[in-house]
């Protein structure tokens, strides 16, 4: 069995270094980055984000993905997922720490006085991978997510306007599921296509972080078969946007939209964009950009958010979903 967990280095910048946020444990008497085991029903990246909350009273979205820790918790495997989250200084002044049963204290500490605190070699294999990212400038970076939309009504099931056809109830369900995933990362800048199954996908989000969602027609499946360079240019914009983003979009779309951001990536990476072509419904992928106006793809991200499907339902979802 594989004890399943998640934690994040919370970092910020001090003159050309960094420092880094470490929780001490009393019981074990050891210092490590915040984290925990993941909760039934959580993914992964709730998890990271709501331990470094009850831990270390900070509130921060997800950064880049780091390195999986594992190592034996006496008969058991244990898997870590880390991320390295940069945390404003508006975030800091928010951080309300309250020492309890499990952490005794908190401390930003440099980069080089961290790396003799902490207790475990692993944890300092993390923010040595976390130093050599910023050194190449990679470490702070911004999110685009690319994601399909929830399950909708089949195509032979639907008479009507092929631009309304609706989610189905479960699609509907993970749409407002969507929202705890999302707002993991914090997408800022919404963009969907205007037909009702990837607008009603997005929706639940875009209400509850109070952003606007935007439409462009450029996504549908139509204008993708008639004007595949008008759905690239609609990317190329958020490409260069400095803000995080999404884009919400169907299944016969995804190459189009991927394929200018393969562009921006290394051959390795490249390959693993372009996997997204295979989406299931209500699944997404985050890819991390480096900041500035041409940016680069340095990390992918795949996550698996929709529910399990029952065997067999992957090759229709496939086939007549869109």
């Amino acid at each position: 069995m594989t004890i399943y967990a998640a934690g994040i280095l919370c970092w910020r910048e001090k003159g050309s270094d960094i420092e880094v946020l470490l929780v001490h444990r009393e019981y074990y008497n050891d210092w490590g980055f915040p984290k925990g085991k993941q909760d039934p029903g959580e993914l992964l990246p709730e998890t990271a984000v709501r331990e470094v909350h009850e831990e270390a009273g900070l509130k921060v979205k997800l950064g880049r993905k780091l390195s999986i820790i594992r190592y034996q918790v006496g008969s058991e495997d244990k898997e870590v997922h880390y991320w390295a989250s940069k945390v404003k200084s508006k975030a800091a002044k928010k951080q309300k720490f309250k020492a309890n049963d499990e952490i005794a204290k908190v401390e930003w500490l440099t980069a080089k006085k961290a790396l003799s605190l902490l207790s475990y070699d692993h944890d300092r294999q993390l923010l040595l991978q976390a130093l050599e990212l910023h050194s190449k400038k990679e470490l702070e970076t911004r999110a685009l997510i690319v994601l399909r939309h929830a399950k909708a009504t089949l195509r032979t099931d639907w008479k009507g306007e092929e631009a309304k056809r609706p989610l189905l109830p479960e699609g509907l369900k993970h749409a407002k599921a969507l929202i705890p995933i999302l707002a993991a990362y914090g997408p800022k800048v919404l963009v969907t296509s205007p037909w009702k199954r990837c607008h009603d996908t997005v929706a639940p989000y875009a209400k509850w972080a109070k952003k606007t969602l935007v439409e462009r027609g450029q996504l549908t499946e139509l204008s993708t078969k008639r004007r595949p360079l008008s759905t690239k240019k609609v990317v190329e914009q958020l490409l260069g946007d400095s803000k995080s983003g999404l884009i919400c979009t169907h299944r016969p779309a995804l190459p189009q939209v991927l394929e200018p951001l393969a562009s921006s990536a290394s051959k390795d990476l490249k390959a693993m964009i372009l996997e997204a072509t295979s989406l299931r419904p209500g699944d997404f992928v985050v890819l991390r950009l480096t900041l500035g106006a041409k940016a680069k793809v340095v990390g992918v991200e795949p996550c698996f958010a929709a529910p399990t499907e029952e065997p067999g339902d992957s090759e229709q979802s496939q086939t007549t979903q869109g």
